[in-house]
């Protein structure tokens, strides 16, 4: 199916199983090396098992993990794209959705009958079965109610309408709001490439404090002629006026929202952190070097951009003149190769600054 059929018909609207989307797929990450992962205080896991109908849930780091010849254990890292280069490359294979939607690759490793129960995700998901068989049950029910004081969002009552079994290379594609259940048929290893679909409620304190940080409201609060209070404690309805007549001067455009989403949606994630350069090149040297070998965004590092700005890593910053278009390019394809155009010396400045913050680096060079 092109890609372009598949998001006008399929995106946001239906299952779709896509059985040997990867022939003869090979899993970056193998189970002992996501065992490995699941140790590191830098990595996102958890540890789900069941016993009868009680569920359990222990965060990481898991030193210690139960025997894989026990059954009904489930072992999640989050990001493992930013922990291994094999798994990042694979989550480039889905560049065709917006950067901006992206989340991250989470690898799931299950004993016979792990999961996590059957639930309802609020993003988009693509479920790549790795290695092993799992067995997806799917449902449209409009009842979500949760089982009570779980310790997982649980649904108390799931009706499959549709169930297939995933051998490794097949690939099961589910929108928003789709109750399903995913069950090990042996031992398995999934991944999950997610893409966030925020409410526009979770939107709504962040973009309300970015507004109130670059929002300038000149003047200052004066009441010349204040009449005595005869009722001290009442807010007064003229102060009231005019203070809303002040703040309401300025109102949010359409250049605030971009820019609280360039800085929000490449902000790292909370346990990401770059390795800076051992011995960083100075400025001076920078872009002579940056020109004939080439630069590569670092695998953590979040670059978009919109209109004049760039945003990157949780920050946003205007794109000085004449290299919008090799910084577009930068952002789009994750690296500038050899060799690169002589840059302005205010965009070679900001190159650098993300070079020795970790954010890039050279080309063939190890991040």
């Amino acid at each position: 199916m092109p890609v372009a059929r598949f998001m006008r018909d399929t995106w946001q609207r239906r299952p779709l199983l896509i059985r040997n989307a990867f022939p003869g797929f090979v899993p970056p990450v193998s189970r002992d090396a996501l065992f490995e992962l699941a140790r590191r205080d830098d990595a996102e896991s958890r540890l789900i098992a069941r016993v009868d109908e009680r569920w359990s849930l222990k965060h990481g780091p898991l030193q210690r993990l139960p025997s894989t010849r026990r059954p009904d254990w489930t072992l999640l890292v989050q990001g493992v794209d930013l922990l291994d280069e094999g798994a990042h490359a694979l989550l480039r294979r889905f560049r065709f959705v917006p950067d901006a939607r992206l989340d991250d690759l989470m690898v799931s490793y299950a004993t016979d009958g792990g999961g996590v129960g059957p639930h309802v995700d609020s993003y988009d998901v693509f479920l790549l079965q790795a290695w092993g068989r799992r067995r997806w049950r799917l449902s449209r029910q409009r009842d979500l109610a949760l089982v009570p004081d779980a310790p997982l969002k649980l649904l108390a009552e799931f009706r499959a309408e549709e169930e297939w079994i995933l051998e490794a290379g097949d690939m099961l594609y589910l929108p928003p709001g789709v109750a399903h259940d995913g069950t090990a048929v042996g031992e398995c290893l999934t991944y999950s490439i997610g893409f966030r679909a925020p409410t526009y409620q979770e939107l709504l304190e962040p973009w309300l404090t970015d507004f109130a940080d670059h929002a300038a409201v000149p003047g200052r609060y004066a009441d010349p002629g204040l009449r005595p209070a005869r009722r001290p404690a009442a807010l007064p309805a003229a102060m009231i006026g005019r203070i809303h007549d002040a703040l309401r001067r300025r109102r949010p455009t359409q250049g605030d929202t971009q820019r609280f989403l360039l800085r929000y949606l490449t902000e790292p994630k909370a346990q990401v952190v770059f390795e800076r350069p051992a011995r960083p090149v100075r400025a001076q040297r920078f872009g002579e070097i940056a020109a004939r070998r080439g630069l590569e965004l670092a695998p953590p590092t979040r670059m978009m951009y919109a209109g004049g700005s760039i945003g990157i890593n949780g920050e946003c910053v205007s794109v000085p003149a004449g290299s919008g278009e090799t910084l577009r390019t930068l952002a789009d394809q994750r690296t500038l190769v050899s060799p690169v155009p002589r840059l302005p010396l205010a965009a070679q400045a900001l190159l650098h600054q993300w070079y020795a913050a970790g954010w890039l680096h050279f080309g063939g060079e190890s991040p």
